[in-house]
């Protein structure tokens, strides 16, 4: 079973480490939220993870292996996949060609067909959608795609970096009952958000990032009924 194991990370821009000895773990089939305020370094960490940004110290390992130096496109071969934030759909292309941009290699080519009806059956709107171009559908639809595109991978991890931002409510809680749906299948989540209520309420385990370093863990619960996390985050 896939674990990703991220030990003493520390990465950045130029000269400038916006994370520091990062560690945290997301074993098979776990639900991990990844929470901050807007700032504290959450999404480069993710590229840290999906080998968008080089590491400056520390290493990442996968199923065991050392992914560090791995090229992103080889960590998505190799199980990891990213909904990016802000989607970073192909506006002018239809949502089945965006579904189908992510299968052009390997099990992911050969399982199109019976991937696209899985994706099809958690979002039953895109099937309805699927020869509509996709910068012409709703937030929440966009988002759908993004997912989808993502699962055409045929992950075992999954990474969503702020998948509730500019959503309504109704759309969010429609996305994450299907996230929810997914963990049920061994697929493992690391969910990258501001909304630190939703997160916790949507993971089993949780890490708190404060100006890129991890200042609390623990079980999602645990934290949600911490006062130090009450207060900052959650303005109670």
């Amino acid at each position: 079973m896939s674990t990703l194991t991220v030990e003493k990370v520390s990465a950045g821009y130029g000269k400038v480490n916006v994370i520091r000895g990062i560690d945290l773990e997301i074993g098979a089939g776990k639900r991990i939220a990844l929470v901050g305020s807007n700032g504290a370094g959450k999404s480069t960490i993710v590229k840290a993870i999906n080998g968008l940004l080089p590491l400056g110290q520390g290493g990442i390992t996968w199923d065991g292996s050392p992914i560090g130096r791995m090229r992103a496109s080889h960590r998505t071969r190799a199980g990891i996949a990213t909904v990016p934030e802000g989607r970073l759909l192909f506006p002018t292309c239809t949502v089945l060609e965006n579904l189908c941009a992510a299968t052009s290699y390997g099990e992911a080519k050969t399982h199109r067909a019976q991937s696209l009806d899985k994706v099809f059956a958690l979002f039953p709107r895109l099937k309805e959608r699927s020869s509509q171009l996709a910068g012409t559908l709703s937030g929440g639809e966009q988002q759908m795609v993004a997912i989808g595109r993502a699962l055409m991978t045929r992950p075992k991890l999954l990474i969503l970096d702020e998948p509730s931002i500019g959503l309504a409510p109704r759309i969010v809680g429609e996305i994450f009952e299907v996230l929810g749906a997914l963990t049920q299948t061994g697929l493992s989540l690391l969910l990258v958000e501001q909304n630190v209520q939703l997160s916790l309420r949507s993971v089993d385990y949780a890490y708190v990032l404060r100006q890129g370093e991890i200042v609390l863990q623990g079980p999602a619960q645990d934290l949600l009924a911490n006062d130090q996390v009450r207060e900052a985050y959650l303005g109670q």
